[in-house]
């Protein structure tokens, strides 16, 4: 955790933010920070800077306070990242890299190989996703939540959705197979779509590359979808 984001939802007054029980744990045991400690902190869709911490006591929780915010947040990635919905135990630290890596805008789409218990999981809630996300922000000194969208019908989101989202963007499908090689440090903003683990199905390719589409592919190695995402997002935009 490189960085405590404060949550605009537990300011306690002007200028003291609650910590969670989370970011109260690592300051403690990690950090270990004092009472009137300086730490790197940022308000959530805000700016960044420095905060004073006051650690709980028996009449108070732990809380930042006499904030100063002057840095402001770094460049998103111009990237829509479509992606099917990975297994449970991977989508936590995808998400994870996701939002580290500066993916503002996120669709989790259903596709023939994920199987459709995946889709009951309970790291799918609302608040766990968050809870992901924040964390991948906290990692890289990033403030600016992305927006993930659950699409549980692949056709439905190809084509009513995604010619919208295509509008002034190059459309990458991530494919192993009667692709060409992937760019690299590409110029323009891009639509990523990416796989589960058995690839899209023959239907599925037809369906993104009917849309404006271009297959692409990085080698003959098949990665988890865990690995292949910073790999495919640093190869795209290697100076962000």
């Amino acid at each position: 955790m490189n960085l405590i984001l404060l949550d605009t939802e537990h300011q306690l007054d002007q200028g003291r933010y609650l910590l969670s029980d989370r970011q109260q744990a690592h300051i403690s045991k990690v950090i270990k920070a004092k009472s009137g400690d300086i730490l790197r902190v940022g308000v959530l869709n805000g700016k960044m800077g420095e905060g004073q911490y006051e650690p709980p006591s028996d009449t108070s929780p732990g809380y930042i306070h006499f904030i100063s915010l002057t840095q402001s947040p770094p460049k998103p990635l111009p990237m829509v990242l479509v992606m099917a919905l990975p297994r449970p135990n991977m989508l936590k630290r995808t998400l994870q890299n996701i939002s580290a890596m500066g993916v503002k805008e996120l669709y989790l789409i259903h596709s023939a190989k994920v199987e459709k218990s995946f889709w009951q999981s309970p790291v799918l809630q609302t608040e766990s996703i968050r809870q992901s996300l924040m964390e991948g922000l906290e990692q890289a000194k990033d403030t600016v939540m992305p927006r993930c969208s659950l699409v549980p019908r692949f056709r439905p989101f190809v084509e009513d959705q995604l010619p919208a989202i295509l509008q002034g963007k190059v459309g990458l499908l991530a494919h192993p197979y009667f692709a060409k090689p992937c760019p690299v440090d590409i110029k323009d903003p891009c639509v990523l779509a990416l796989g589960p683990e058995g690839g899209w199905n023959e239907f599925e390719v037809g369906k993104w590359l009917e849309m404006g589409m271009e297959s692409v592919q990085i080698g003959e190695r098949i990665l988890k979808v865990e690995t292949v995402v910073p790999v495919l997002l640093s190869r795209l935009y290697p100076s962000l």
